[in-house]
């Protein structure tokens, strides 16, 4: 472990955790520009965090310690997962746990601990998003994992490390298996973060929504927490994206220059795909939620299709 691998784990952390709310804010002001809209100033999602932070908590009488507990969970499961992705450097102490499978399971973790705690107060809304949840990574959770396992293929190793070392070295090229897998985690990513077409951020019916629908009980700090961890869980997933289909950029071990030279490349890679989300959400309606499993299963199915070329022509 060297002082400069411990800088570059520190400098990922931080920025995940300032630059998360500014891409959802981003993303948010895109989606209003294209939609003829007045849009929010970037600096938006730092003030409702910090009037959340500096309200009181509501809390249900029946409420559990799994009630009070969860947002903590979740805020620690997203910045985790955000901190192992290798996005700045390859050269980090938490590689080792920078495992697909393990990163997989912090999404599945986070997701376990929001439906219960949905469900643990006994509200109607609150149940109804839960199933929708659980439904929902039980057919994502696979295809991201095939997407995973795509890029693995040409690394011959889980670990996200190796795998953007080796994609980063390969020559410029359009990879079918690539390209299958990109299509296919843009999907999963759609679903995962609630956003159209498989659910709507900006929605207010009960009846439609699902990550909305989930923190409904919670208020204050609680609240806040949660926020940031759904703004977390879109970084992550974009800087997966970028780490797998987008790898150049990243510092490789004992390139203090190349780190340097990482963080405003990240930044452009992630405001042009944030664009990129609202062009995509603006141009697709929401689907009614029976037809979610059949856009889920059609990401699964390009992913699987992704490996089988990557078997048979080995690109």
């Amino acid at each position: 472990m060297t002082e400069l691998g411990v800088l570059s784990q520190l400098l990922e952390i931080a920025l995940a955790l300032l630059l998360a709310p500014l891409l959802s804010a981003w993303v948010n002001q895109w989606r209003a520009w294209l939609q003829n809209k007045s849009a929010p100033g970037l600096l938006q999602q730092y003030r409702t965090l910090h009037k959340l932070f500096h309200k009181e908590s509501v809390i249900a009488e029946h409420a559990s310690r799994l009630f009070r507990s969860a947002p903590y969970i979740i805020f620690g499961c997203m910045a985790l997962a955000s901190a192992i992705v290798p996005t700045l450097s390859t050269d980090l102490p938490l590689s080792p746990a920078a495992d697909a499978i393990a990163l997989v399971g912090l999404f599945a973790v986070a997701r376990v601990f929001i439906s219960l705690a949905a469900m643990d107060v006994g509200t109607s809304f609150g149940t109804l998003a839960a199933r929708r949840e659980m439904l929902v990574g039980f057919l994502a959770e696979p295809a991201l994992l095939m997407v995973l396992f795509s890029a693995s293929l040409i690394s011959k190793s889980t670990s996200l490390t190796t795998i953007v070392e080796t994609l980063a070295q390969r020559d410029l090229a359009i990879y079918p298996s690539l390209a299958l897998a990109g299509v296919a985690f843009s999907m999963v990513s759609l679903a995962e973060n609630a956003r159209v077409p498989v659910d709507n951020p900006t929605t207010h019916l009960e009846l439609t929504m699902i990550h909305e629908a989930l923190i409904l009980e919670y208020s204050g700090r609680h609240l806040a927490l949660l926020e940031w961890a759904a703004s977390l869980k879109l970084f992550a997933y974009s800087c997966i994206g970028l780490a797998l289909f987008f790898p150049w950029g990243v510092a490789e071990a004992d390139a203090p220059l190349a780190l340097l030279l990482a963080v405003p490349v990240l930044i452009l890679k992630l405001a042009i795909g944030g664009a990129l989300l609202a062009l995509l959400e603006t141009l697709s309606a929401k689907m009614r939620i029976f037809r979610v499993p059949e856009f889920l299963a059609t990401a699964f199915l390009l992913a699987v299709i992704g490996m089988l070329v990557n078997i048979l022509v080995g690109g």
